[in-house]
């Protein structure tokens, strides 16, 4: 027999937030500020067990999630040299690893339901050994 009522005397006391200080201002949100960042991307972990025919598109599919996660923008837009890039050896074997750079950027387009896009580009490396995530200025 499921009695709520009963359970309600045993809840946890860490259920409830705490309540807000007072004279503590509400901090801003880092999502709303421009930043450009560059991130090293695994690729072949993320198509690993995939069949042929299916690497290179989920490994855009990848790209775009990883984004996603990263800036917290649904809006992205990839690149043409670095979709080229994904496709430059076939459907069968995309890069292991790639450099990319995201870019959240602010939306011109007034009717868009997003403030802000993520834009996706390419970055050329010789190679990816002690390569971190790093902060780029912008170059606006």
């Amino acid at each position: 027999i499921f009695l709520p009522e009963a359970l309600a005397a045993f809840s946890s006391p860490f259920s409830k937030m705490a309540p807000p200080k007072k004279g503590e201002k509400k901090k801003r949100s880092a999502m709303n500020e421009v930043v450009t960042r560059e991130y090293t991307i695994n690729l072949h972990k993320r198509v690993h067990g995939m069949g042929f025919k299916k690497r290179a598109p989920r490994a855009v599919k990848e790209i775009r999630k990883f984004a996603e996660k990263m800036m917290g923008t649904p809006d992205i837009r990839i690149d043409t040299r670095l979709n080229k890039q994904v496709w430059a050896k076939g459907v069968r074997s995309p890069p292991c690893r790639l450099r990319i750079r995201l870019a959240r950027k602010r939306n011109e387009d007034e009717d868009s339901p997003n403030k802000l896009y993520t834009l996706v580009t390419y970055v050329p490396v010789t190679s990816f050994k002690r390569l971190g995530t790093l902060n780029v200025e912008s170059e606006d």
